[in-house]
C-alpha cells in the first residue's frame, strides 16, 4: 500500500501524522510511505530522517494525494486538502465532524473513508487514539490558564501556588476523564487548591483514591458550579461527548457568577466547546475576553508542544496503520472492532451515529 503522510496546514500545527521510526516499520512490511518535504520538521524530524527510514520524499501536498492510497495526518483536513482526496481513498486523522457541517459535506463529496482518531474505541469504552492528545492537553490546560492569569494577559494576577503568607489560586475542573485527571495532576503540583466536578461516581473515586486530600471532588450539580464559580480563579472545560457536540456546562450567565480576570479555558473546543461563549481561537491570539472573563479557547492544543505529542499521537496510532496497510481498509475494518467505530463517512454517508445526531441528519 502506498501510504501519504502530508504536511499539516492548519494555522501553527506543528505535529506530523507518522515518525520516521514508523515510515521504518511500514517500509519493513513492504509498504511505500510518500512523505511530503518538511512535513516533521515542526516536531523536529527532518527529511533526511525520513529518507534514512526508508520514505519517499515528494515535493507538495498535491503530488502526495495524487499518489496514495490512505493518507495519514493529525488534524481535520482544511479546505484544500478536502479538495484533494477522491473516491477509494482513505483518510486516517482527528476529524471532529460534530461542529462542523462544511467539513463533513466536503468529506461525503469527496468518496473517501474517513476514519477519525477520536471515534476508535476500544472494548473497554476508553479511547485509544484521542487519551494520549486528552493526557497532553489537560496538562497543557493549566499551564496555558496560569499564564493567562498573569494580569498582562488579562488575568486577575494570580499564581496559582500562592506563596508563604497567601493562598494558593483555586483552580474548577469541569469532568474528570482523561483530560480532566491529567489537569488535577498539574494543577495540584503547582500547589492550587483544586476543585473536580463530574457526574460520574466512578471518575469521583477514581480521582479521591489517587490524589487523597490534595483535591476535592465534588457531584456536578448546578448548585455546586453556583457556588464554586464565584470563587474559581480558573475553570478549566473537560468534558467529553465521543465524537458528538460537547455540551455547554458554563452558560452566558454564569460569567456573571465569576469576578473579572477569571480565567476559562475550553479544552472541548474541538467538539464545539463547554462553554456557550467559547469560539475557536489560534496560538497566536489565544484568548478573548466577555464580561471581564477571559476565554482560551486554541483548537489544537497539543500542537504547541509539537514533538510530544507527536511521538504520544503515534505510538498510539502505528498499530492500526500497520493493521490498515497489511489488511487494506476493510478488511481491516472487518477485523477490528475498536477501528470500525472510527469510521465516520464512507461511501458518500454517515457512519457514525453521534456525528448524524450532532447535525441533525436523518
Amino acid at each position: 500500500m502506498r501510504i501519504g503522510i502530508p504536511k499539516e496546514i492548519k494555522k501553527h500545527e506543528y505535529r506530523v501524522g507518522m515518525t520516521p521510526a514508523g515510515v521504518r516499520e511500514l517500509v519493513a512490511f513492504g509498504h511505500q510511505v510518500l512523505v511530503q518535504y518538511g512535513a516533521g520538521e515542526g516536531a523536529g524530524f527532518s527529511d533526511e530522517d525520513y529518507l534514512q527510514a526508508g520514505g519517499a520524499l515528494l515535493d507538495d501536498a498535491s503530488s502526495v494525494y495524487g499518489a496514495a492510497d490512505l493518507i495519514v495526518k493529525v488534524k481535520e483536513p482544511q479546505a484544500a486538502e478536502r479538495a484533494m482526496l477522491t473516491p477509494g481513498q482513505t483518510i486516517f486523522t482527528y476529524l471532529h465532524l460534530a461542529p462542523d457541517r462544511e467539513q463533513t459535506d466536503d468529506l461525503l463529496k469527496s468518496g473517501a473513508t474517513c476514519i477519525a482518531y477520536e471515534t476508535v474505541t476500544a472494548d473497554d469504552g476508553s479511547l485509544p487514539l484521542l487519551a494520549p492528545m486528552s493526557e497532553v492537553a489537560g496538562r497543557l490546560s493549566i499551564q496555558a490558564g496560569a499564564y493567562a492569569l498573569q494580569r498582562s494577559n488579562g488575568g486577575k494576577g494570580v499564581l496559582l501556588g500562592g506563596v508563604p503568607g497567601v493562598l494558593p489560586g483555586r483552580v474548577v475542573i469541569l469532568g474528570g476523564g482523561v483530560v480532566g485527571s491529567h489537569a488535577a495532576e498539574m494543577a495540584v503540583g503547582l500547589g492550587a487548591e483544586v476543585f473536580v466536578l463530574d457526574k460520574s461516581l466512578n471518575a469521583l473515586r477514581r480521582l479521591d483514591a489517587r490524589f487523597g486530600s490534595k483535591l476535592k471532588t465534588l457531584y456536578a450539580t448546578e448548585d455546586s458550579m453556583e457556588k464554586l464559580l464565584p470563587e474559581a480563579d480558573l475553570v478549566v472545560g473537560a468534558v467529553l461527548v465521543p465524537g458528538g457536540q460537547a455540551p455547554h456546562l458554563i452558560q452566558r450567565k454564569h460569567l456573571n457568577y465569576m469576578k473579572s480576570g477569571t480565567v476559562l479555558v475550553d479544552v472541548a473546543i474541538d467538539q464545539g466547546g463547554c462553554f456557550e461563549t467559547s469560539h475557536p481561537t489560534t496560538h497566536d491570539d489565544p484568548t478573548f475576553v466577555i464580561d471581564g472573563i477571559v476565554h482560551y479557547c486554541v483548537a489544537n492544543m497539543p500542537g504547541a508542544v509539537p514533538k510530544t505529542s507527536t511521538l504520544a499521537l503515534t505510538h498510539a496510532t502505528l498499530p492500526y496503520v500497520i493493521l490498515l496497510a497489511n489488511k487494506g481498509v476493510e478488511g481491516a475494518l472487518n477485523e477490528n472492532k475498536a477501528l470500525r467505530a472510527g469510521l465516520n463517512i464512507t461511501e458518500g454517508r454517515i457512519c457514525c451515529q453521534s456525528v448524524a445526531i450532532a447535525q441533525r441528519r436523518g
